[in-house]
C-alpha cells in the first residue's frame, strides 16, 4: 500500500513538473480603461514617477513602503527603488522611452522573487477620451511556471492593474485642466 502511494505521489510530482515545463516561457499581463481626458494629460501622470506613485496600486498595498527617487524627475532614467511589506517586495521601476503615446519602464523585482520584466503604458486617442493598456511583458522561468499552476498570475497582477488604471483614472478626470 505504501509503495502504490509513494509511486502515485511521485507520478503526481512528474505531471506537474511535464506541464509546467509545457507553460510559455514568457508571460504579458494587460489590462485596459477608458479615461475622459486627452494622452497630454494623462502622460505626465504616468512619465513623472512622483505623479505615477499618487495612484500606484502598489504603494497603497503598504503605506509604511520605503522609496528613493533616483535620476530625473520624469521621462527617460527616472527611477522608484522600494522596499515594502511582503505583497510589495523590493526593487525598482525605471523609465526607459517616453513618448506621447507610450511610457515603457523595466520593473527589476530583487524580493520576494528576482525578475526583470517590462512594463509599458499605450495611450490611444478615443474622440474626446483615450484607451490607457498597462502591460507587463517578461520571461517567465520554470518555477514561475510551476507556481502558475496553482495561483493565477494574470488574474492576481490584473487586479491590481486594474486598481491602478481606476487610480489613473479618477485623477486625471478630477484634476483642474489646464
Amino acid at each position: 500500500m505504501l509503495k502504490t502511494v509513494s509511486l502515485l505521489v511521485l507520478a503526481a510530482i512528474a505531471a506537474v513538473l511535464v506541464i509546467a515545463a509545457l507553460r510559455p516561457a514568457t508571460f504579458q499581463v494587460a489590462r485596459s480603461t477608458t479615461v475622459q481626458a486627452p494622452p497630454e494629460r494623462l502622460h505626465p501622470l504616468i512619465n513623472d514617477m512622483r505623479q505615477f506613485n499618487t495612484w500606484n496600486p502598489y504603494n497603497r498595498k503598504d503605506p509604511a513602503m520605503q522609496g528613493e527617487y533616483r535620476g530625473p524627475q520624469a521621462g527617460p532614467g527616472a527611477a522608484f527603488h522600494f522596499q515594502g511589506n511582503k505583497d510589495v517586495g523590493k526593487g525598482s521601476l525605471q523609465i526607459l522611452e517616453s513618448a506621447p503615446a507610450k511610457v515603457t519602464m523595466q520593473l527589476h523585482m530583487v524580493e520576494p522573487f528576482e525578475g526583470r520584466n517590462t512594463v509599458e503604458f499605450t495611450l490611444r486617442p478615443q474622440g474626446q477620451a483615450t484607451e490607457v493598456t498597462w502591460s507587463m511583458h517578461g520571461a517567465s522561468p520554470f518555477m514561475a511556471r510551476v507556481v502558475g499552476l496553482f495561483l493565477d498570475m494574470d488574474r492576481m497582477i490584473g487586479r491590481d492593474f486594474e486598481a491602478g488604471l481606476a487610480g489613473l483614472k479618477q485623477r486625471a478626470e478630477t484634476q483642474p485642466r489646464t
